[in-house]
């Protein structure tokens, strides 16, 4: 998830070039509470880079959209025969 930066504002391409202030940011511990795994899933998914974060000082946040987005492709559907 790319972060461009212009002269009215900065966008996240892969968020629909939304602006930065409408982008809903969820900590390590939201992420980990919506997706219902520990914490460090979380930090590993954002550290090999499957779930896209900025950094805040020494924490992370992720954005709410990519959140959604990393579960809806990885959602595996139920094959009737």
């Amino acid at each position: 998830m790319a972060v461009e930066c212009g002269r009215f504002g900065c966008v996240m391409a892969a968020a629909g070039e939304r602006p930065l202030n409408e982008v809903q940011f969820l900590t390590v511990a939201e992420v980990a509470s919506v997706m219902r795994v520990s914490k460090m899933t979380v930090y590993r998914l954002v550290h090999s880079g499957h779930l896209p974060a900025i950094r805040v000082g020494r924490s992370f946040r992720v954005p709410e959209q990519a959140v959604h987005e990393y579960l809806r492709e990885s959602y595996v559907g139920v094959e009737t025969a």
